[in-house]
Protein backbone atom coordinates (compact mmCIF):
# COMPACT_ATOMS: atom_id res chain seq x y z
CA UNK A 1 0.00 0.00 0.00
CA UNK A 2 1.40 3.42 -0.99
CA UNK A 3 2.04 6.29 1.41
CA UNK A 4 -0.84 8.25 -0.13
CA UNK A 5 -3.23 5.34 0.36
CA UNK A 6 -2.20 4.97 3.99
CA UNK A 7 -2.68 8.69 4.44
CA UNK A 8 -6.16 8.61 2.94
CA UNK A 9 -7.18 5.65 5.10
CA UNK A 10 -5.87 7.30 8.26
CA UNK A 11 -7.70 10.60 7.79
CA UNK A 12 -10.89 8.92 6.59
CA UNK A 13 -10.85 6.85 9.77
CA UNK A 14 -10.63 10.09 11.75
CA UNK A 15 -13.61 11.41 9.80
CA UNK A 16 -15.66 8.36 10.82
CA UNK A 17 -14.75 9.02 14.45
CA UNK A 18 -16.31 12.45 14.04
CA UNK A 19 -19.40 11.03 12.34
CA UNK A 20 -19.91 8.53 15.14
CA UNK A 21 -20.21 11.27 17.78
CA UNK A 22 -23.66 12.42 16.64
CA UNK A 23 -24.89 9.17 15.12
CA UNK A 24 -28.58 8.89 15.95
CA UNK A 25 -28.98 12.59 16.79
CA UNK A 26 -29.17 14.23 13.36
CA UNK A 27 -32.85 13.54 12.56
CA UNK A 28 -33.47 12.69 8.89
CA UNK A 29 -30.02 13.88 7.84
CA UNK A 30 -27.11 11.41 8.00
CA UNK A 31 -24.40 11.90 10.60
CA UNK A 32 -21.29 12.85 8.63
CA UNK A 33 -17.72 13.44 9.74
CA UNK A 34 -15.16 15.70 8.09
CA UNK A 35 -11.41 16.23 8.51
CA UNK A 36 -9.39 18.99 6.78
CA UNK A 37 -5.66 18.41 6.30
CA UNK A 38 -2.96 20.83 5.14
CA UNK A 39 0.77 20.16 5.00
CA UNK A 40 0.17 16.75 6.62
CA UNK A 41 -1.52 18.33 9.66
CA UNK A 42 -5.17 18.38 10.65
CA UNK A 43 -6.24 22.02 10.62
CA UNK A 44 -9.97 21.54 11.21
CA UNK A 45 -12.69 18.98 11.78
CA UNK A 46 -16.45 18.91 11.86
CA UNK A 47 -19.50 16.72 12.14
CA UNK A 48 -23.16 17.07 11.35
CA UNK A 49 -24.72 19.15 14.11
CA UNK A 50 -27.41 17.88 16.46
CA UNK A 51 -30.75 17.82 14.63
CA UNK A 52 -28.98 17.67 11.25
CA UNK A 53 -27.71 21.17 10.47
CA UNK A 54 -25.21 22.63 9.74
CA UNK A 55 -23.57 19.81 7.80
CA UNK A 56 -20.15 18.41 8.68
CA UNK A 57 -18.31 20.17 5.85
CA UNK A 58 -19.83 23.54 6.78
CA UNK A 59 -18.77 23.06 10.40
CA UNK A 60 -15.24 22.06 9.38
CA UNK A 61 -14.84 25.04 7.03
CA UNK A 62 -16.20 27.76 9.32
CA UNK A 63 -12.90 28.75 10.96
CA UNK A 64 -11.12 31.96 10.02
CA UNK A 65 -8.05 30.19 8.66
CA UNK A 66 -6.52 29.68 5.22
CA UNK A 67 -7.89 26.46 3.72
CA UNK A 68 -6.21 26.98 0.32
CA UNK A 69 -4.76 23.74 -1.12
CA UNK A 70 -6.08 21.64 1.76
CA UNK A 71 -7.38 18.08 1.50
CA UNK A 72 -10.88 17.41 2.78
CA UNK A 73 -11.89 13.94 4.02
CA UNK A 74 -15.58 13.24 4.47
CA UNK A 75 -17.52 10.05 5.20
CA UNK A 76 -20.35 10.69 2.71
CA UNK A 77 -20.45 12.35 -0.70
CA UNK A 78 -20.78 16.14 -0.17
CA UNK A 79 -24.22 17.49 -1.03
CA UNK A 80 -24.54 19.45 -4.27
CA UNK A 81 -28.13 20.68 -4.05
CA UNK A 82 -29.78 23.70 -2.46
CA UNK A 83 -32.06 22.80 0.43
CA UNK A 84 -32.51 24.64 3.71
CA UNK A 85 -28.79 25.42 3.44
CA UNK A 86 -26.47 25.97 0.44
CA UNK A 87 -24.68 22.88 -0.94
CA UNK A 88 -21.47 21.82 0.76
CA UNK A 89 -19.62 21.70 -2.55
CA UNK A 90 -20.12 25.47 -2.84
CA UNK A 91 -18.29 26.00 0.45
CA UNK A 92 -15.55 23.54 -0.61
CA UNK A 93 -15.00 25.48 -3.83
CA UNK A 94 -15.05 28.85 -2.04
CA UNK A 95 -12.37 27.70 0.41
CA UNK A 96 -10.12 26.55 -2.47
CA UNK A 97 -9.82 22.96 -1.29
CA UNK A 98 -7.36 20.99 -3.44
CA UNK A 99 -8.63 17.41 -2.95
CA UNK A 100 -11.82 15.80 -1.64
CA UNK A 101 -11.92 12.19 -0.44
CA UNK A 102 -15.25 10.54 0.43
CA UNK A 103 -16.32 6.99 1.30
CA UNK A 104 -19.70 6.38 -0.31
CA UNK A 105 -22.17 8.09 -2.64
CA UNK A 106 -25.19 9.82 -1.19
CA UNK A 107 -28.56 8.14 -1.85
CA UNK A 108 -30.39 11.47 -2.03
CA UNK A 109 -31.13 11.77 -5.76
CA UNK A 110 -30.57 15.52 -5.61
CA UNK A 111 -26.88 14.88 -4.89
CA UNK A 112 -26.17 11.26 -5.77
CA UNK A 113 -23.00 10.87 -7.87
CA UNK A 114 -22.90 14.59 -8.71
CA UNK A 115 -20.18 15.98 -6.45
CA UNK A 116 -17.25 14.63 -8.48
CA UNK A 117 -18.30 16.37 -11.70
CA UNK A 118 -18.93 19.73 -10.02
CA UNK A 119 -15.64 19.59 -8.15
CA UNK A 120 -13.60 18.33 -11.11
CA UNK A 121 -14.95 21.23 -13.18
CA UNK A 122 -13.30 23.51 -10.62
CA UNK A 123 -10.01 21.58 -10.87
CA UNK A 124 -10.53 19.89 -7.50
CA UNK A 125 -9.27 16.31 -7.36
CA UNK A 126 -11.84 13.79 -6.09
CA UNK A 127 -11.03 10.36 -4.69
CA UNK A 128 -13.99 8.21 -3.67
CA UNK A 129 -14.93 4.92 -2.01
CA UNK A 130 -12.22 4.92 0.68
CA UNK A 131 -13.57 2.58 3.39
CA UNK A 132 -16.65 2.00 1.25
CA UNK A 133 -17.74 -1.18 3.07
CA UNK A 134 -17.36 0.54 6.42
CA UNK A 135 -19.47 3.42 5.13
CA UNK A 136 -22.19 1.16 3.76
CA UNK A 137 -22.52 -0.46 7.18
CA UNK A 138 -22.35 2.85 9.03
CA UNK A 139 -25.09 4.38 6.87
CA UNK A 140 -27.43 1.38 6.82
CA UNK A 141 -30.14 3.26 8.70
CA UNK A 142 -29.83 6.32 6.44
CA UNK A 143 -30.00 4.22 3.27
CA UNK A 144 -33.09 2.37 4.55
CA UNK A 145 -34.74 5.67 5.46
CA UNK A 146 -34.37 6.74 1.83
CA UNK A 147 -35.98 3.53 0.54
CA UNK A 148 -39.44 1.98 0.71
CA UNK A 149 -38.21 -0.70 3.13
CA UNK A 150 -38.84 -0.97 6.85
CA UNK A 151 -36.46 1.09 9.01
CA UNK A 152 -33.27 0.04 10.79
CA UNK A 153 -33.83 -1.77 14.09
CA UNK A 154 -31.36 -2.90 16.75
CA UNK A 155 -32.34 -4.44 20.08
CA UNK A 156 -30.95 -5.00 23.56
CA UNK A 157 -31.51 -7.84 26.00
CA UNK A 158 -30.05 -8.66 29.41
CA UNK A 159 -29.73 -12.28 30.56
CA UNK A 160 -28.21 -14.05 33.53
CA UNK A 161 -25.36 -16.52 33.20
CA UNK A 162 -27.94 -19.31 33.23
CA UNK A 163 -30.09 -17.59 30.57
CA UNK A 164 -32.88 -16.07 32.66
CA UNK A 165 -34.37 -12.70 31.66
CA UNK A 166 -36.33 -12.06 34.85
CA UNK A 167 -34.99 -11.72 38.37
CA UNK A 168 -37.87 -12.41 40.77
CA UNK A 169 -36.15 -10.63 43.67
CA UNK A 170 -34.37 -7.76 41.96
CA UNK A 171 -35.19 -5.38 39.10
CA UNK A 172 -31.76 -5.80 37.53
CA UNK A 173 -30.14 -8.72 35.73
CA UNK A 174 -26.75 -7.14 34.99
CA UNK A 175 -24.49 -4.79 36.98
CA UNK A 176 -24.30 -1.00 36.97
CA UNK A 177 -21.47 -0.89 34.41
CA UNK A 178 -23.64 -2.78 31.93
CA UNK A 179 -26.60 -0.53 32.62
CA UNK A 180 -24.49 2.59 32.05
CA UNK A 181 -23.30 1.21 28.73
CA UNK A 182 -26.94 0.54 27.84
CA UNK A 183 -27.62 4.24 28.50
CA UNK A 184 -24.79 5.13 26.12
CA UNK A 185 -26.16 2.82 23.41
CA UNK A 186 -29.50 4.66 23.54
CA UNK A 187 -27.72 7.86 22.53
CA UNK A 188 -26.87 6.32 19.13
CA UNK A 189 -30.52 6.01 18.08
CA UNK A 190 -33.24 8.56 17.36
CA UNK A 191 -36.05 6.32 18.55
CA UNK A 192 -36.46 3.95 21.47
CA UNK A 193 -39.19 1.34 21.04
CA UNK A 194 -40.84 -0.49 23.91
CA UNK A 195 -44.22 -1.83 24.99
CA UNK A 196 -46.82 -0.81 27.55
CA UNK A 197 -46.16 -4.13 29.30
CA UNK A 198 -42.54 -3.15 29.91
CA UNK A 199 -43.52 0.38 30.97
CA UNK A 200 -46.20 -0.83 33.39
CA UNK A 201 -44.02 -3.54 34.89
CA UNK A 202 -40.70 -1.72 35.30
CA UNK A 203 -41.75 1.97 35.18
CA UNK A 204 -38.39 2.90 33.59
CA UNK A 205 -37.18 6.32 32.42
CA UNK A 206 -35.49 4.91 29.28
CA UNK A 207 -33.36 8.03 28.89
CA UNK A 208 -29.65 8.76 28.48
CA UNK A 209 -28.67 9.28 32.09
CA UNK A 210 -25.00 9.99 31.41
CA UNK A 211 -23.57 13.46 31.90
CA UNK A 212 -23.17 15.16 28.54
CA UNK A 213 -25.60 12.87 26.71
CA UNK A 214 -28.85 14.15 28.18
CA UNK A 215 -29.74 15.96 24.94
CA UNK A 216 -29.32 12.70 23.02
CA UNK A 217 -32.19 10.89 24.71
CA UNK A 218 -34.16 9.38 21.80
CA UNK A 219 -37.85 9.84 21.09
CA UNK A 220 -39.97 7.15 22.72
CA UNK A 221 -42.55 4.98 21.00
CA UNK A 222 -44.74 2.66 23.06
CA UNK A 223 -46.61 -0.18 21.38
CA UNK A 224 -49.82 -0.47 23.36
CA UNK A 225 -52.26 -2.39 21.24
CA UNK A 226 -55.00 -2.50 23.90
CA UNK A 227 -54.25 0.91 25.48
CA UNK A 228 -53.34 -0.57 28.87
CA UNK A 229 -50.58 1.85 29.80
CA UNK A 230 -50.74 3.25 33.32
CA UNK A 231 -51.13 6.98 33.92
CA UNK A 232 -48.65 7.32 36.80
CA UNK A 233 -45.49 6.53 34.84
CA UNK A 234 -42.09 8.21 35.26
CA UNK A 235 -41.53 9.03 31.60
CA UNK A 236 -44.33 11.63 31.72
CA UNK A 237 -42.17 13.71 34.06
CA UNK A 238 -39.48 14.23 31.41
CA UNK A 239 -39.47 17.53 29.52
CA UNK A 240 -38.75 18.11 25.83
CA UNK A 241 -39.05 14.49 24.80
CA UNK A 242 -41.29 13.26 22.02
CA UNK A 243 -43.44 10.36 23.17
CA UNK A 244 -45.84 8.41 20.99
CA UNK A 245 -48.32 5.71 21.93
CA UNK A 246 -49.41 3.36 19.12
CA UNK A 247 -52.73 1.67 19.84
CA UNK A 248 -55.78 0.06 18.19
CA UNK A 249 -58.20 0.99 20.96
CA UNK A 250 -60.35 4.11 21.25
CA UNK A 251 -60.48 5.47 24.80
CA UNK A 252 -61.30 9.18 24.81
CA UNK A 253 -60.65 9.90 28.51
CA UNK A 254 -57.29 8.13 28.50
CA UNK A 255 -56.36 9.70 25.20
CA UNK A 256 -57.14 13.19 26.50
CA UNK A 257 -55.07 12.55 29.62
CA UNK A 258 -51.96 11.62 27.67
CA UNK A 259 -52.44 14.39 25.10
CA UNK A 260 -52.43 16.95 27.92
CA UNK A 261 -49.07 15.46 28.95
CA UNK A 262 -47.71 16.12 25.45
CA UNK A 263 -47.96 12.51 24.26
CA UNK A 264 -49.12 11.89 20.71
CA UNK A 265 -51.59 9.05 20.24
CA UNK A 266 -51.52 7.24 16.89
CA UNK A 267 -54.31 4.75 16.25
CA UNK A 268 -54.38 1.77 13.91
CA UNK A 269 -57.21 -0.41 12.67
CA UNK A 270 -57.54 -3.57 14.71
CA UNK A 271 -56.70 -6.92 13.16
CA UNK A 272 -56.17 -10.48 14.36
CA UNK A 273 -52.89 -10.65 12.47
CA UNK A 274 -50.29 -9.62 15.08
CA UNK A 275 -47.41 -9.65 12.63
CA UNK A 276 -49.27 -7.42 10.16
CA UNK A 277 -50.11 -4.80 12.77
CA UNK A 278 -46.51 -4.93 14.00
CA UNK A 279 -45.13 -4.14 10.55
CA UNK A 280 -47.68 -1.37 10.01
CA UNK A 281 -46.68 0.23 13.28
CA UNK A 282 -42.97 -0.01 12.51
CA UNK A 283 -43.42 1.48 9.06
CA UNK A 284 -45.33 4.34 10.68
CA UNK A 285 -42.24 5.09 12.77
CA UNK A 286 -40.34 5.67 9.55
CA UNK A 287 -42.92 8.18 8.31
CA UNK A 288 -42.35 10.16 11.50
CA UNK A 289 -38.77 10.77 10.32
CA UNK A 290 -37.24 8.29 12.76
CA UNK A 291 -34.80 5.92 11.09
CA UNK A 292 -32.68 4.37 13.84
CA UNK A 293 -34.74 2.30 16.27
CA UNK A 294 -33.47 0.71 19.48
CA UNK A 295 -35.72 -1.87 21.13
CA UNK A 296 -35.79 -2.31 24.89
CA UNK A 297 -38.64 -4.60 25.82
CA UNK A 298 -39.49 -7.97 27.27
CA UNK A 299 -38.56 -11.18 25.51
CA UNK A 300 -42.09 -11.74 24.12
CA UNK A 301 -42.06 -8.60 21.96
CA UNK A 302 -38.41 -9.07 21.04
CA UNK A 303 -39.14 -12.64 19.94
CA UNK A 304 -41.91 -11.39 17.66
CA UNK A 305 -39.47 -8.97 16.04
CA UNK A 306 -36.89 -11.72 15.62
CA UNK A 307 -39.44 -14.11 14.16
CA UNK A 308 -40.24 -11.52 11.50
CA UNK A 309 -36.55 -10.84 10.75
CA UNK A 310 -36.88 -7.19 11.73
CA UNK A 311 -33.79 -6.84 13.94
CA UNK A 312 -30.38 -6.07 12.40
CA UNK A 313 -28.21 -6.37 15.51
CA UNK A 314 -28.87 -7.75 18.98
CA UNK A 315 -26.84 -6.36 21.90
CA UNK A 316 -26.81 -9.15 24.47
CA UNK A 317 -25.67 -8.23 27.98
CA UNK A 318 -24.81 -11.39 29.90
CA UNK A 319 -24.39 -11.34 33.66
CA UNK A 320 -21.57 -13.14 35.41
CA UNK A 321 -24.09 -14.39 37.99
CA UNK A 322 -26.53 -17.28 37.89
CA UNK A 323 -30.06 -16.64 39.15
CA UNK A 324 -30.97 -20.28 39.77
CA UNK A 325 -34.29 -20.48 41.67
CA UNK A 326 -34.93 -16.72 41.55
CA UNK A 327 -34.66 -16.69 37.77
CA UNK A 328 -37.65 -16.80 35.46
CA UNK A 329 -38.32 -16.87 31.74
CA UNK A 330 -41.19 -16.38 29.36
CA UNK A 331 -41.76 -19.22 26.91
CA UNK A 332 -40.87 -16.76 24.15
CA UNK A 333 -37.20 -16.98 25.11
CA UNK A 334 -36.97 -20.10 22.94
CA UNK A 335 -36.82 -17.84 19.89
CA UNK A 336 -33.90 -15.95 21.40
CA UNK A 337 -32.06 -19.13 22.37
CA UNK A 338 -31.94 -20.09 18.69
CA UNK A 339 -29.50 -17.24 18.06
CA UNK A 340 -25.97 -18.53 17.64
CA UNK A 341 -23.50 -16.47 19.65
CA UNK A 342 -19.89 -16.75 18.51
CA UNK A 343 -16.60 -15.64 20.05
CA UNK A 344 -16.23 -12.94 17.39
CA UNK A 345 -19.49 -11.37 18.59
CA UNK A 346 -18.03 -10.48 21.99
CA UNK A 347 -17.19 -6.80 22.39
CA UNK A 348 -13.96 -6.01 24.21
CA UNK A 349 -15.18 -3.85 27.05
CA UNK A 350 -14.62 -4.16 30.80
CA UNK A 351 -17.99 -4.63 32.47
CA UNK A 352 -16.57 -5.99 35.73
CA UNK A 353 -17.55 -9.59 35.06
CA UNK A 354 -20.52 -9.06 32.75
CA UNK A 355 -20.11 -9.65 29.02
CA UNK A 356 -21.49 -7.86 25.96
CA UNK A 357 -22.13 -9.48 22.60
CA UNK A 358 -23.21 -7.76 19.40
CA UNK A 359 -24.87 -10.37 17.20
CA UNK A 360 -25.51 -9.47 13.57
CA UNK A 361 -28.76 -11.03 12.44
Amino acid sequence: MSTNQNRDLFYTKLAFQQANINLGSTKINPSVGCIVVKNDSVISSGRTSLNGRPHAEANALIKKIDYTDSDLYVTLEPCSHYGKTPPCIKKIIEKKIKKVVFSVADVDLRSKNKAQKYLNDKKILVKKFIFKKVAEKFYQSYFLQSSNKLPFIDAKLAISKDYFTINKKNKWITNKKSRNLGNFLRSKYDCLLTTSETINKDNPLLSCRIEGLEKKTPSLIIFDRNFKINKNIKILKEDNRKIFIFTTVYNSSKENFFKKKGVKIIKFSSTNNDDLILKKMIYKIKTLGLGRIFVESGSTFLSQLLRNDLVKNLYLFKSSQKLLSIGQNNSSLLQIKKIKIQKKDKIKVNLYGDSLYKVNL
